[in-house]
């Protein structure tokens, strides 16, 4: 394994399976589900060719699309912007297609081995992740309090550095049973990770991630937690997350999510899009050569204005060009708070407990600016020194992380300038891109004064901010200390046989729905268990030899914490 600093526990990978994002909520073995030869399921024959309403065409959406277009039944999905939802990627005029700015979904740990499953089965090909301190990564710079620190590995920072890592390992193991729950999940131990993690979740759903810091004798030292919440551990600083749940960040580091990230070469946007025209080679109805742009005529439905209950238990669905169409089941897999507002809907959708677990999902904001650049600059020496130019950076400056993305030196290459969230993502809210960029230059400068990054720049900046986009209103969720019983009863909502017959057959999925939000894995699971709940409401089983997420939910359900 492979993190920044301070860094998790490792441990050598045994032999056999790897980790995975399986866990410890819910720990169903999706790669499994997927991978055996007898399929997701079957339906009853009249039931093929029945129209289910897919809203959302993100990676969930059409994950759900594809999987149900398998089963025999036409999926109709509805996109109100373009194909892709969060894995956004923009390409840059005059740039090979391979130079791409990720706007949302970037980098991608080997334990989302679901996604996997099908970036495998598009064919895409992924490369290292350019992390702090990863191998693939040349050179990282921490700068904080105006003093920059140049490592090629982690023993060449100072020794603080050091001292905060092993707080971060001692806590965990001493905290949170670190050791005991990932070498549970390696081993797909059920029955261990569901002890585990059942004695955690009543004790911890009340405690943020820097209250937990502050109850360990290890993280005494308020500086400790400073330079902790600064620099971080995988990705970088996660002080960010210091206010929210630390049920969070341990579904983080259980199931390596932080660690060994991979990106997708040419952009993430590919793996929908290649979806989208793939042609399952096992169609249980439709005839050789079916995809769902075929079942679409290549275009998605307009965006979903309406969504209401109409007799007998339908789901009504109206589009933003006025077209009116109901079906007997469908799945809802955009942003949820677009339910609260973009989208007009009947109070009869759901349970009234639901909707207050809609209401109160927790968003976390998140900016990003890229630029193009003739080549990967940073890789020059400088004379006096040997060091690379320029280096991955993390620092306590506005920009807080910055990622440079390439290595091909007759090539142009992308700089990812800066990458933030939460508050550090309001602070750029109100500028527009060209004066973002201008603060990010100026921050480089002092931490770089003989670097001129703007000499290399070849083409316009790109930037977002979810948070002001208009269908997203946010990055993805993140629990607050307390929200645990909300995210149980959205996850759990694909298992429909506790709710009365009249709240049945709208199915919640995408990854804000997930145990691991902001993860493309969570975004594969709830559509997973969304096709399940789909077959399941139309008659259909699965194999008795591959039963589903819900065949199997008694056994593994995620603990109920009391009212």
């Amino acid at each position: 394994m492979t993190s920044a600093l301070p860094t998790a526990i490792h441990h050598d990978e045994p032999a056999g399976r790897p980790i995975t994002m399986f866990g410890p909520d819910f720990p169903f073995a999706y790669d499994d589900f997927l991978a055996h030869p007898a399929g997701l399921g079957s339906l009853p024959a009249e039931r093929h060719g029945t129209e289910v309403a897919v809203i959302g065409g993100g990676l969930s959406g059409i994950v759900t699309a594809y999987e149900l277009m398998k089963l025999g039944l036409r999926p109709v999905v509805y996109e109100i912007a373009e194909i892709g939802g969060r894995l956004r990627t923009v390409n840059f005029p005059g740039c090979p297609d391979d130079v791409v700015a990720e706007m949302g979904a970037m980098r991608f740990p080997p334990a989302s081995t679901a996604l996997f499953h099908y970036i495998d089965k598009v064919g895409l090909d992924t490369t290292p992740f350019p992390n702090p301190l990863a191998p693939g990564t040349p050179s990282t710079v921490v700068d904080l309090k105006g003093e920059s620190h140049y490592a090629r590995t982690a023993d060449e920072l100072p020794a603080v550095f050091g001292k905060v890592a092993a707080a971060w390992d001692s806590t965990l193991s001493e905290q949170a049973a670190f050791t005991e729950m990932q070498k549970a999940i390696r081993e797909r131990d059920t029955k261990t990770i569901k002890r585990l993690w059942n004695e955690l979740v009543p004790r911890l759903d009340d405690q943020t991630f820097y209250g937990f810091l502050c109850q360990s004798p290890a993280f005494a030292s308020f500086r400790d937690r400073e330079i902790f919440g600064q620099v971080g551990f995988g990705t970088g600083g996660w002080d960010t997350d210091f206010p929210n749940s630390i049920l969070e960040i341990l579904r983080v580091v259980y199931t390596g999510a932080d660690d060994e990230h991979r990106s997708i070469a040419g952009g993430s946007r590919q793996l929908p899009l290649r979806l989208w025209e793939h042609a399952p080679e096992d169609l249980a109805f439709w005839p050789a050569g079916t995809s769902l742009s075929s079942l679409h005529g290549g275009a998605p439905n307009p965006g979903v204005a309406r969504l209401h209950r109409t007799a007998p238990n339908n789901i009504t669905v109206t589009d933003t060009e006025g077209r009116i169409r109901t079906y007997p089941a469908a799945v809802f897999t955009a942003q949820s708070w677009m339910l609260l507002s973009k989208i007009e809907c009947d109070e009869a959708l759901f349970p009234i407990d639901h909707w207050t677990a809609i209401e109160r999902t927790h968003y976390m904001e998140s900016s990003k600016v890229f630029v193009p650049v003739d080549r990967p600059f940073w890789l020059d020496k400088d004379p006096e020194t040997g060091r690379d130019t320029m280096s991955m950076t993390l620092t306590d400056r506005m920009p807080r992380g910055t990622y440079l993305l390439g290595d091909d030196p007759d090539a142009p290459a992308v700089i990812c300038l800066s990458y933030t969230w939460a508050d550090d993502s309001l602070k750029w809210l109100p500028l527009s891109v060209s004066e973002r960029v201008e603060v990010m230059l100026q921050s480089l400068r002092e931490i770089y004064p003989g670097v001129d990054v703007r000499r290399h720049i070849i083409g316009d900046p790109v930037t977002v901010s979810w948070e002001a986009e208009p269908h997203f209103m946010g990055a993805f969720k993140a629990n607050l200390p307390g929200h645990y019983r909300y995210q149980h009863r959205l996850f759990t909502h694909f298992k429909q046989d506790r709710l009365e017959e009249r709240h049945r057959g709208l199915f919640l999925a995408g990854d804000d729905v997930s145990w691991t939000a902001g993860w493309a894995e969570g975004a594969v699971q709830t559509a997973l268990n969304a096709v399940w709940g789909v077959l399941n409401h139309f008659g259909g089983e699965t194999d008795p030899a591959n039963p589903g997420p819900g065949d199997v939910y008694d056994d593994i359900a995620p603990v109920e914490l009391p009212d």
